[in-house]
């Protein structure tokens, strides 16, 4: 029997072409495996190869979603292969978005199996897991040994036409597909099993896991806001003009720090948004409406607050992984305590 055909994406990075300072290049193909696509050729063996890679930088795919898409698919086409391989991205944002969209694209016009990887808090895990197979990951490329022959395994039984498990057996992100299948231990024992490995501090899995959101507690009403110094954050995507700070309209790597000292109104000529989750329009035509300086230099200027910030901070929420918005909170965290800010204003869209 010949061997399964593959087509692998990557992304610049794992393509070894550069990193951020290249994610800008169009999709080109090169053949064989490249990068990850040496992992995942070890673990087929003699079942499938890799018979082309197709490398694209994340923004330039996030930002031309639609030609990006035609333009893998047309290329993927041209090899007639048996499975489609992408990724796997890890926590990474934009390169997880491009993965699922392109891995749906391939399912959908080419009615090829396709697999993809990446950590659960990725948002297009968010996005796809309904609509392709995602094995689940670790957030960063030290889990590739782990991932490669996961992926592997569930694409052949894909191309084989092989019944798919349930999540928990073939390692891929629940889709919302329940199956039914046989435990070799019945349920009160698994359960008594978990609780006494609970109680003993050892390890266990639980079969129904609940859902983990952050709890903050609220810091103390502000007592006096005419003594207070108080800052403007977006996740609006609100920028100088121009961008300045390349942020992505998309699954942001980035935030910006902005002086506005002297500055009363951010105008049409001077500001407008990144975001790409949102009609621009209004926010183009006057920031003001997504980042409030102009209602603030009045609070000033009639004592309501003690002053504005001279900085506002900015990033892009639209599909930013949970991660990175952690670690942008951290850092703007740490310089509007350093500035002695009393307050933040959080707007969004």
């Amino acid at each position: 029997m010949s061997k399964f055909k593959v087509v692998h994406y990557i992304n610049q990075f794992f393509a070894q072409v550069g990193g951020e300072e290249m994610a800008h290049i169009p999709p080109e193909k090169r053949e064989g495996p490249v990068g990850p696509g040496l992992a995942l050729s070890k673990t087929f063996g003699d079942d499938a190869e890799i018979v082309s890679t197709i490398v694209c930088g994340d923004s330039w795919f996030n930002e031309n979603l639609e030609l990006a898409r035609k333009t893998v698919v047309d290329m993927v086409r041209e090899d007639d292969p048996d499975i489609f391989i992408a990724g796997p991205a890890f926590n990474a944002g934009r390169y997880g978005v491009a993965c699922g969209s392109i891995a749906e694209a391939v399912k959908t016009e080419l009615g090829i199996p396709v697999v993809t990887g990446m950590y659960i808090e990725n948002p297009g895990a968010d996005m796809f897991r309904e609509k392709v197979y995602i094995i689940e990951t670790k957030n960063s490329a030290a889990d590739m040994r782990k991932a490669a022959p996961k992926m592997a395994k569930l694409a052949l039984k894909l191309a084989r036409g092989e019944e798919i498990g349930a999540s928990a057996e073939d390692d891929y992100i629940p889709n919302g597909i329940r199956k039914n299948f046989f435990e070799k231990k019945r349920g009160s024992q698994r359960a008594v099993d978990m609780l006494l490995a609970k109680i003993n501090g050892k390890p266990y899995t639980t079969e129904y896991p609940m859902p983990d959101f952050d709890r903050v507690e609220p810091q103390p009403a502000i007592k006096d806001l005419s003594k207070a110094t108080i800052a403007l954050v977006t996740s609006g995507g609100i920028v100088p003009k121009g961008n300045p700070d390349r942020i992505e309209s998309s699954s942001a790597t980035k935030f910006g720090e902005y002086d506005i000292t002297g500055v009363d109104d951010l105008t049409e000529e001077t500001y407008e948004t990144a975001h790409g989750g949102y009609d621009p329009v209004y926010a183009n035509q006057d920031s003001d409406r997504v980042v409030p300086v102009d209602v603030m230099r009045e609070f000033e200027r009639e004592g309501v607050i003690g002053k504005l910030h001279n900085k506002f901070y900015s990033t892009t929420g639209n599909g930013t992984a949970v991660a990175s918005s952690k670690k942008f909170a951290e850092e703007i965290a740490k310089r509007l305590i350093a500035d002695e800010v009393d307050a933040v204003l959080l707007t969004s869209t």
